[in-house]
């Protein structure tokens, strides 16, 4: 499927969506934890219902109350299903896996074919030094992980994802003797970690920091039920944000920030380094762009769901824009550095990619064009926005937005976008 969008100008209220991150944690820990917990402002998305799914997969009991869930968890985990289908989650199916460990059954992880791509074999290695037996073809999905681990010690690489990490935690206070943690080499996406141990944190749970994002010792010990309040989401926010400078700023933005860390706050800092004014009054957000924006070299280390919004703000800059330290953004749902540079240089951005980024330059000769998104959720959002400015374009797989955001387009509509499905 298609969608066709027209030049756009925007204006009115929205809500940004909760935040897909925190939902996940929130839901697997509460699986884990003694007794009934209360998810509040649950983000309901393909990718959290993967993560739901796993979690009854393995005999734990989710209740729907309006927005919020009821999650008991079970006395002791059951595997219900040899298989889990975590869809195009790569969060789901990589803290399934760790959680899968605690099990004495065999079971079979996979997801579509874009989750089949995504790297798996440093966690597999991990769980598999503890005790677990795993088995891959390629290092990827499908993998299949048969329990019990026991604690211990476990060194694990951090520039491929955070991810890896954030299941090891979650798991570890379930472990006997509990599990220290290493982490070899350079941590990328860091703001990730803090938010796992802001949840834990939630649930009673305490982690030891030895070494900031180098070491971590996490005892052994008993997640508690709480009720937890999901706040917005940031890189949603980060969309919304970038449609609002390009398409219109008579924009009220409402999202509840709350004080838990989202590695995609950086991008307020990096708009107002763009000579975007924002004001935030309680959980309101307005702004006020300039009519050209600033250049700007930004190190997306640890921010790599931030890259495709930055990268569509280029259409409106008086220099270049440069995203730097994001080399791991090709190992997202799709290569979203190569994706971004060969379809935005379709509009006339000239584009440098490099190993690790991208300098994006914008041009006087921009034009409309087709638009292949390749079924990315955040690369449709950004080029759907990016269209609208330009005019006259259609992008790709407009239903890969049920993954994160499932009312973007009818949100988008509502505020004056000119989006039609054909």
């Amino acid at each position: 499927m298609k969608c066709r969008v027209e030049k756009s100008e925007i204006t009115g209220e929205i809500e940004c969506p909760p935040n897909k991150s925190y939902t996940h944690r929130a839901i697997f820990i509460a699986s884990l934890a003694i007794e009934k917990s209360i998810i509040k402002n649950v983000l309901r998305s393909e990718d959290t219902i993967a993560t739901i799914d796993a979690c009854k997969n393995f005999g734990v009991q989710i209740d729907d109350i309006g927005n919020d869930v009821a999650v008991t968890s079970a006395s002791e985990l059951k595997i219900k299903n040899d298989t889990i289908d975590a869809a195009n989650s790569g969060t789901t199916i990589r803290i399934a896996t760790a959680i899968a460990s605690l099990a004495n059954d065999e079971i079979t992880l996979t997801g579509d074919s874009s989750l089949k791509k995504r790297p798996m074999q440093p966690l597999l290695d991990a769980l598999e030094s503890l005790g677990a037996k795993c088995s891959s073809a390629s290092g990827n999905p499908p993998i299949s992980i048969k329990g019990r681990i026991k604690g211990g010690k476990v060194k694990i690489p951090g520039n491929i994802s955070s991810q890896f990490i954030s299941a090891l935690m979650i798991t570890a206070p379930k472990l006997e003797d509990g599990l220290v943690i290493d982490i070899d080499g350079k941590l990328v996406s860091k703001p990730y970690i803090d938010a796992t141990i802001e949840t834990m944190k939630k649930f009673g749970v305490d982690v030891e920091i030895k070494a900031p994002y180098k070491k971590y010792i996490i005892p052994e010990q008993n997640y508690k039920s709480t009720t937890l309040i999901i706040p917005s989401d940031f890189s949603s926010l980060a969309l919304l944000l970038a449609a609002t400078v390009l398409l219109g700023d008579d924009v009220t933005i409402k999202a509840s920030t709350g004080s838990m860390p989202q590695a995609d706050e950086a991008i307020i800092d990096i708009l107002e380094t763009m000579g975007v004014v924002i004001t935030l009054n309680k959980n309101i957000i307005k702004i006020k762009s300039p009519k050209k924006l600033d250049g700007g070299k930004f190190d997306l280390s640890d921010s790599p769901d931030l890259v495709p919004a930055v990268a569509i703000l280029a259409l409106k800059a008086s220099s270049p824009i440069e995203i730097f330290n994001a080399e791991h953004v090709r190992l997202k749902e799709t290569d979203r550095l190569s994706i971004i540079a060969r379809e935005l240089s379709k509009l006339g951005i000239k584009i440098e990619e490099k190993k690790d980024g991208l300098i994006l330059d914008n041009s006087d000769n921009l034009n409309s064009a087709d638009l292949n998104s390749e079924n990315d959720h955040r690369l449709f959002m950004a080029f759907c926005i990016a269209g609208m400015y330009v005019g006259n374009c259609t992008i790709s797989d407009p239903e890969s937005v049920e993954v994160s955001y499932p009312n973007f387009i009818s949100e988008m509509k509502r505020l004056g976008c000119k989006i039609f499905l054909d």
